[in-house]
């Protein structure tokens, strides 16, 4: 199992937005969770990748412990600073809005953490750009600057980004939120690719069709828990959980 996440607790000013929530994510698995704004989807991703700290529960990337609680104070505690290096390369951050260095290329964009956070030399980092930006369909845009680009091209430079690194799972929150339509499909083509390239993934979504194309699994998450998962058909067509059917109700099925 490439991710394991067990009875994970996060708050903010004393409101409690994730409450003791458990899943894992095997290795080729495309997991997308859904739920209302609020729900606690995207700190989720941001506890997963280490942007924010839990404040109880365990985290496990690849077997191995990368934060737990404490059994003597009560609180979370992480691996130390080499252990931590190990785990956050073993994920990827897509973010809602690109996130991209404005003033730097979007060749630079994906070869800077490469080259400076891993060591990879400037020919193979450029190299491997981009290959990158060929697979995304935007490889004339090399030398341009984020903001000659639209914001599917954008988005697409993120994802590159995000797999220069080479993680072993990629999570995105809500990759197509910031784009009109037409953009939107743009960027879903990407993932789904990713998808049948066997990538792990976790997806937070509101492309509820998407969902249901792309995913192993459907996970639907309301006041900081999982009320339900399961196969994508049955959450999304069939619910189980009145909560799952009540959100479900507004999009077109």
């Amino acid at each position: 199992m490439i991710l394991e996440m067990s009875n994970i607790q996060k708050g903010f000013d004393g409101l409690e937005v994730l409450k003791d929530i458990s899943f894992g994510v095997d290795s080729g698995e495309v997991v997308s969770i859904i739920g209302p704004s609020g729900s606690g989807k995207s700190t989720l991703l941001r506890c997963a990748t280490f942007l924010e700290t839990i404040d109880g529960g365990e985290i496990a990337y690849m077997g191995d412990k990368a934060a737990w609680t404490d059994s003597e104070t009560s609180k979370a505690v992480y691996a130390g600073p080499q252990e931590m290096k190990k785990f956050r390369g073993y994920c990827g951050l897509v973010f809602q809005q690109f996130n991209l260095f404005p003033h730097y290329s979007i060749l630079q964009n994906i070869t800077d953490a490469p080259i400076k956070v891993q060591g990879v030399s400037k020919a193979d980092a450029e190299a491997n750009a981009r290959d990158l930006l060929r697979k995304m369909g935007i490889e004339d845009k090399a030398d341009a600057y984020p903001f000659q680009l639209s914001g599917g091209q954008q988005q697409r430079v993120a994802i590159a980004r995000a797999l220069a690194m080479k993680p072993e799972i990629l999570f995105f929150d809500e990759p197509t939120s910031a784009l009109d339509p037409e953009l939107t499909g743009e960027v879903l083509k990407v993932i789904k690719q990713l998808a049948d390239e066997d990538m792990t993934m976790v997806i937070v979504t509101h492309e509820m069709p998407f969902a249901k194309a792309v995913s192993d699994r459907v996970i639907f998450m309301d006041g900081g828990v999982i009320v339900e998962q399961g196969d994508p058909k049955d959450v999304l067509e069939n619910p189980t959980e009145e909560r799952t059917r009540q959100f479900l109700s507004v999009f077109e099925r």
